[in-house]
């Protein structure tokens, strides 16, 4: 029975870092680049929005996965001209963006389904499917990413020119490298994955779209991110623990007090948001940020 449970609990920690590793690997791509990406929540939130009402009305997941993952790119390129282009404030904007994605889902559901809560059902044969212990396809491939990111980051001149932009773009600007232009492609890449996460969330893990389902998830995306110090493989291992707590939560219901009473649930869904914070406060200050992050680059200045 143990067993059992240790093994559920393994896969349940899969299904839900399946999401945080997407959108870890986006933001990985945009602060590598020198912007700082706080916006993951409200791209993941595009993303899952935009991938439910796609799969609803076109009765194909995959083509939904492919409407949730370019909203998040224009998301995302919306972002990249306001902090590149106009050199707007980089945590400012993203905030705006996460502010303006936990509105205006609610605003669009509500004209076209007159539901502001949630879209309709999405039948299950329409959804991404699963396979062995409900293991989705999105979590396969959330798992491969790890290796090409590596690969593409550290094995090709698109990754170092990436990571040569993010640490000094003057000095990379003077080797003849396009530093604007890499810095839109990296935080379009993040909207991407970021939103893939978000369309898991609807579509692969859920059958709808509901008010606020990231439920955090990007600042979790991105506080495993910081603890991974901006690497992918690390990322892939932060996520699992991010995933492997809050999968703890499930079995911790079960719990009773001394009282004879069960844990208060307010109590257990803390849990992941209480270590977000502990982990921002305790490794924040370890980890080596990229030197040109949240610096923005003018090359006539």
């Amino acid at each position: 029975m143990s067993e059992l449970l240790t093994l559920s609990l393994f896969f349940s920690a899969i299904r839900l870092a399946t999401p945080l590793i997407f959108a870890a690997l986006g933001g990985m791509f945009s602060e590598r680049s020198g912007i700082i990406n706080i916006a993951l929540e409200g791209l993941m939130l595009a993303g899952a929005f935009t991938a439910a009402v796609a799969t609803f009305e076109l009765n194909n997941p995959y083509l939904g996965l492919l409407g949730g993952v370019v909203a998040g790119a224009f998301l995302a390129f919306i972002y990249a001209v306001a902090v590149i282009k106009f050199e707007a404030n980089q945590v400012v904007a993203g905030t705006a963006i996460n502010f303006l994605m936990l509105g205006l889902p609610q605003l669009i559901s509500g004209a076209v389904y007159d539901s502001s809560g949630s879209t309709p059902q999405i039948a299950k044969e329409f959804l991404l499917p699963n396979y062995y212990n409900s293991v989705s396809l999105a979590s396969i491939i959330a798992f491969a990413l790890i290796p090409l990111c590596w690969y593409v980051m550290y094995k090709t001149p698109f990754g170092l020119r990436i990571r040569a932009v993010g640490e000094n773009p003057a000095a990379a600007d003077a080797a003849g490298i396009n530093v604007i232009r890499l810095r839109y492609t990296g935080v379009i890449l993040s909207g991407i994955l970021a939103a893939a996460g978000g369309a898991y969330l609807s579509i692969g893990q859920s059958s709808l779209f509901t008010r606020g389902m990231t439920a955090g998830r990007g600042f979790i995306a991105l506080a495993a991110l910081i603890l991974a110090k901006w690497k992918p493989v690390p990322v892939l291992f932060a996520c699992l623990f991010f995933g492997f707590m809050e999968a703890l939560t499930i079995p911790l219901g079960n719990i009773k007090l001394a009282s004879g009473d069960p844990m208060p649930v307010q109590f257990i869904q803390i849990i992941p948001y209480v270590l977000t914070i502990i982990v921002l406060a305790g490794f924040i200050g370890l980890s080596r940020a990229p030197k040109a992050l949240g610096i923005p680059y003018n090359k006539e200045k």
